[in-house]
């Protein structure tokens, strides 16, 4: 926090920021009852204690239930991805996530507010140490999110969006807060315009590409789940089994799009998030020329931006070439990510060298 009692405009920027933390909070909480209550529609108990006694006597007669219950479960595939796909106009009437999006707009907005008024503050754009790129990084973050939601029905990812801004975000702002100061001579560039926020952006779209990997995971083992339920039910297993067979995971899945379709759009994300994270590689090395002479030298950041590049291009040329789809991929993506969050937070506060910005002293 600003050591200074007066109302400066980097005051008003950390106030806006916590108010943006607090409004991302009541986001989360809101995407979280649309969730459960998305899990308690998709999971009547009632419902689902009649369909496994009509199950078992089927089962018993030769009914062939396997197959009805496979069929079931591709139909509500196909139903969540047309839902997926769905225009704003015609979506479903989703009332918390509703007020869940509507709380991230406010939210977002005073974010902008907070990551605007600390570059007026300081004379320049505000990303040139660790404090700054988080408040940009996690501005747009939430950006894409809301931008994505004009074409595809993401509500369903609100929860860990807004919750993942509520933990980089708040603890930005208590572990990682730093005065303004000058910059250094390295970052009197055009090119902290150009590569940081590029970088940023890459960043957003890989945590997408994340949030709907984790996702993946979780479809992937209820589906599993679920055919071995209609296998269970087919064979006419005894009543334990088909209550261990049941326990397919949150109810909420059954909401969301099938494992293909999750995959689907996490590449894509991936893909483009790839793209810039390209840019920000060359970018880097030229500006890493005209800072001090040479375009690459084995500086931590360095290393670890290739090293985050080369796993995704793994990733995108395993699931494009090898074949390499389903858990594979998901996990790809996962361990992608993961290793920009550690670049972000471990390289920059307990590795020393050239890219030694992050302001923390």
């Amino acid at each position: 926090m600003p050591e200074s009692s007066a109302l400066t405009l980097d005051s008003v920027s950390v106030l806006l920021v916590w108010t943006a933390i607090a409004v991302y909070a009541l986001a989360f909480i809101a995407y979280a009852v649309d969730l459960a209550r998305r899990g308690a529609v998709a999971v009547d108990a009632k419902d689902a204690a009649a369909q496994a006694v009509r199950a078992r006597e089927l089962a018993l007669a030769g009914g062939g239930r396997g197959s009805e219950s496979i069929d079931a479960v591709r139909a509500q595939e196909k139903k969540s991805e047309a839902a997926l796909n769905a225009p704003i106009g015609s979506r479903e009437r989703l009332v918390w996530a509703r007020i869940g999006t509507s709380l991230t707009v406010l939210a977002f907005l005073f974010h902008l507010g907070g990551d605007v008024t600390r570059g007026i503050a300081a004379g320049r754009v505000p990303w040139s140490n660790m404090y700054e790129f988080a408040l940009t990084g996690t501005l747009l973050v939430v950006a894409v999110y809301l931008g994505v939601l004009f074409r595809y029905d993401l509500r369903f990812l609100g929860t860990f969006i807004t919750g993942l801004v509520v933990m980089l975000l708040g603890g930005t702002a208590i572990w990682f807060y730093t005065e303004i100061v000058p910059l250094m001579d390295p970052l009197k560039s055009v090119w902290l315009v150009i590569h940081v926020f590029v970088a940023s952006l890459a960043t957003a779209l890989f945590a997408l590409a994340f949030g709907l990997s984790v996702l993946q995971l979780m479809q992937a083992r209820r589906e599993r789940k679920t055919l071995a339920l209609a296998r269970a039910t087919a064979e006419g297993a005894d009543a334990a089994a088909l209550a261990s067979a049941r326990k397919t995971g949150p109810g909420f899945l059954k909401t969301l799009p099938g494992t293909d379709a999750l995959e689907s759009l996490a590449y894509r994300f991936a893909i483009l998030g790839f793209i810039f994270w390209t840019f920000t590689l060359i970018a880097g090395s030229i500006w890493a020329n005209d800072a001090w002479g040479r375009y690459w030298g084995f500086d931590t950041k360095e290393v670890w931006t290739f090293v985050i590049w080369v796993l995704y291009a793994g990733y995108i040329h395993a699931r494009a070439t090898r074949g390499w789809r389903g858990s594979r991929s998901a996990w790809l993506s996962i361990i992608g990510f993961t290793a920009v969050i550690f670049n972000f937070t471990i390289v920059n506060m307990f590795f020393k060298g050239l890219h030694a910005y992050s302001g923390l002293s």
